[in-house]
C-alpha cells in the first residue's frame, strides 16, 4: 500500500459521485475495493459507509461507525471479536493524531443521508472518539466522527482555531473546560491525580479536567466533579484512549500489561463516582483481562 494521504483528493470535491467500488478505488478517495476502511496502525484515510453493520448510526454531520472484523454477513451475526489492528487501530490513531478522514456514504445506507445509487465522497471528517462495546456477546469497537467544519454546539468545548476556507488541516484533540472541571483542578491545585505533576507556565499553573465517562452521545456522562479527574496533558491523553484505566482500589493501571503503575490521588473535597470509573474501564481499556 503506498505512502497514505490525508485530506482531500485533487480533482474529486465535496459531492463526487461512483458508480461502483471500482471507480471510487482508481479516484484515490478510497482505495480498497472491498474493505471500508482504507488504513493501518499508522492512521486511516477514508471509510465508506453503506449499512454493512446494524448499529452504525448516521446524523449527517455526525457518524457512529463500527470497526471491521467478526462479521458474518450471511448469518447477519457478530461471531468473533474484533481485533484493535488494522484499520480499527487506523481510526483509533487517526483520533489521536486528528488526521482528517474522507467519509464515502453507500446505497445501503440511512435513507435521509446515503445516495439511491453508487456512492459518493460527503467530505472530511475528525474521529473525537473510539471506544470498544459487545455485539451478540462479542467485542466490536465503535467510532465517532464529526464533519470536520461543524462545531459541536451540544458539548461544552474549546477547540483551537484554524485556517478559513476548505484547507486541509489537524485537530489533535478538544480540551473540554467547564465550570466543574475548573472547581476539580482548583481543589487539587492543578496538580495530575496520577503522576502529582503541577506544570507552571507565564500564566500560571496548567493542567485539563477529565471527565471519565465522556460527555455527549453516545456515552452521555455528566458533567459533574465525581466524573471529572484533574490530570496532566500526558495522563489525560492515556486515560481518554485506554493506555490506562483505574481499578476499584484505585489503582492506575497499564492496559497493555494489567499491572499496576501507580495510585489514583484522591481528596476528601472531591469524591468520584465509581460507576463512571466502571465504564471507562469497560469501553475503553484495551486491556489483556478483556481479551484485547
Amino acid at each position: 500500500m503506498p505512502g497514505r494521504t490525508y485530506g482531500e483528493i485533487e480533482g474529486y470535491p465535496l459531492g463526487s459521485t461512483f458508480v461502483d467500488r471500482d471507480e471510487l478505488a482508481g479516484s484515490g478517495v478510497h482505495r480498497p475495493t472491498q474493505a471500508g476502511i482504507c488504513g493501518g496502525k499508522d492512521g486511516a484515510e477514508s471509510v465508506v459507509v453503506s449499512g454493512g453493520y446494524p448499529d452504525d448510526e448516521d446524523f449527517g454531520d455526525e457518524l457512529i461507525y463500527t470497526g471491521h472484523g467478526g462479521w458474518d454477513r450471511s448469518k447477519r451475526k457478530q461471531v468473533a471479536d474484533q481485533e484493535f489492528k488494522s484499520g480499527n487501530a487506523g481510526l483509533a490513531r487517526s483520533a489521536v493524531e486528528g488526521y482528517p478522514v474522507r467519509v464515502i456514504r453507500g446505497a445501503g445506507g440511512d435513507d435521509s443521508y446515503s445516495p439511491a445509487s453508487g456512492l459518493r465522497y460527503d467530505g472530511l471528517y475528525r474521529v473525537v472518539d473510539f471506544w470498544q462495546d459487545t455485539r451478540d456477546k462479542r467485542r466490536i469497537f465503535r467510532f465517532r466522527l464529526v464533519a470536520q467544519d461543524k462545531v459541536d454546539l451540544d458539548q461544552t468545548e474549546r477547540e483551537r482555531p484554524g485556517p478559513p476556507g476548505r484547507r486541509p488541516t489537524t485537530v489533535q484533540r478538544i480540551v473540554r473546560s467547564t465550570a466543574k472541571a475548573q472547581r476539580v483542578k482548583l481543589i487539587h491545585r492543578d496538580q495530575c491525580q496520577v503522576c502529582d505533576l503541577a506544570i507552571s507556565t507565564p500564566t500560571g499553573s496548567y493542567s485539563e479536567g477529565a471527565h471519565i465517562q465522556a460527555l455527549g452521545r453516545p456515552h452521555n456522562g455528566p458533567d459533574e466533579e465525581s466524573n471529572i479527574l484533574c490530570l496532566c496533558p500526558n495522563h489525560h491523553v492515556m486515560f481518554d484512549t485506554g493506555a490506562i484505566y483505574i481499578s476499584d482500589e484505585w489503582d492506575v493501571c497499564d492496559s497493555a500489561t494489567d499491572e499496576q503503575v501507580g495510585k489514583l490521588r484522591l481528596h476528601r473535597k472531591h469524591p468520584i463516582d465509581r460507576e463512571y470509573v466502571e465504564y471507562h474501564r469497560k469501553h475503553h481499556a484495551l486491556s489483556r483481562a478483556q481479551g484485547a
